[in-house]
């Protein structure tokens, strides 16, 4: 809890001494897509430094939100895990990201471009159903960007096992996609379609797994929420 606070008794001042102190919500944002472990959820806030998302795990853990449990078989490694009252968060961070995906100008969200944070969640939601079942690779490269975020595998191998690497696994690649960032992070975020940016991305490699981009492709789990003119 931070030290100043609200000085209310108020609910909700309460809780939001609790999960308004900066990049708490969005660490909660990883939780609830079931990231548990230290370096996974430092993926989803690759801005946040180590330092603080300890600190900020700590706080959580102390506020009875998240709870830390060894891993059986590997010593020294945790997990977090969200505890009764963590979970019952996950409608207040659905709610907020339903809010921001219906209200926020794409403008605005689409000058926070982050290809590695892209790729992550990318990954995470990626439906590897249309995909053949073989393993299947497939490289993205952000054109316009330094040498050492533009190239992205997704390594997807059945059942559904989908591995991300920013150096080259040493597998051979089915489909290359070459675009550039900001439309990548409009198709995720809904905001497009694979078919409608055509002329923005060059597709080669797999004619089956390039028809099928659309439904493999992982979208933000607000993607199907449309944008609403704000008043």
């Amino acid at each position: 809890m931070t030290q100043t606070g609200y000085r209310q008794f108020c609910p909700v001042a309460m809780a939001a001494e609790i999960l308004c102190t900066r990049w708490t919500m969005v660490l909660l944002r990883e939780f609830v897509a079931d990231s548990t472990r230290f370096n996974d959820l430092r993926r989803g806030v690759p801005k946040m430094s180590p330092t603080l998302l300890s600190q900020r795990l700590k706080e959580l853990e102390a506020a009875g939100v998240v709870e830390r449990r060894g891993v059986a078989g590997e010593k020294g490694i945790s997990e977090y895990r969200l505890t009764e009252s963590g979970k019952e968060l996950r409608a207040v961070v659905e709610a907020m990201g339903l809010w921001g995906q219906r209200w926020i100008e794409a403008r605005l969200s689409l000058k926070n471009l982050d290809p590695s944070l892209l790729m992550w969640d990318m990954r995470r939601n990626l439906n590897p159903t249309p995909l053949p079942q073989r393993r299947s690779v497939i490289q993205f490269m952000f054109r316009g960007l330094p040498s050492a975020t533009r190239a992205y595998w997704l390594v997807v191998d059945p059942p559904g096992e989908v591995d991300l690497c920013s150096t080259d696994p040493g597998f051979d690649v089915d489909l290359y996609v070459s675009t550039d960032l900001r439309t990548m992070t409009a198709i995720w975020m809904g905001l497009t379609t694979v078919a409608k940016e055509g002329d923005k991305i060059v597709l080669t490699g797999s004619r089956d797994i390039a028809d099928k981009m659309q439904a493999w492709l992982g979208l933000s789990p607000f993607a199907a929420e449309p944008k609403r003119a704000a008043a």
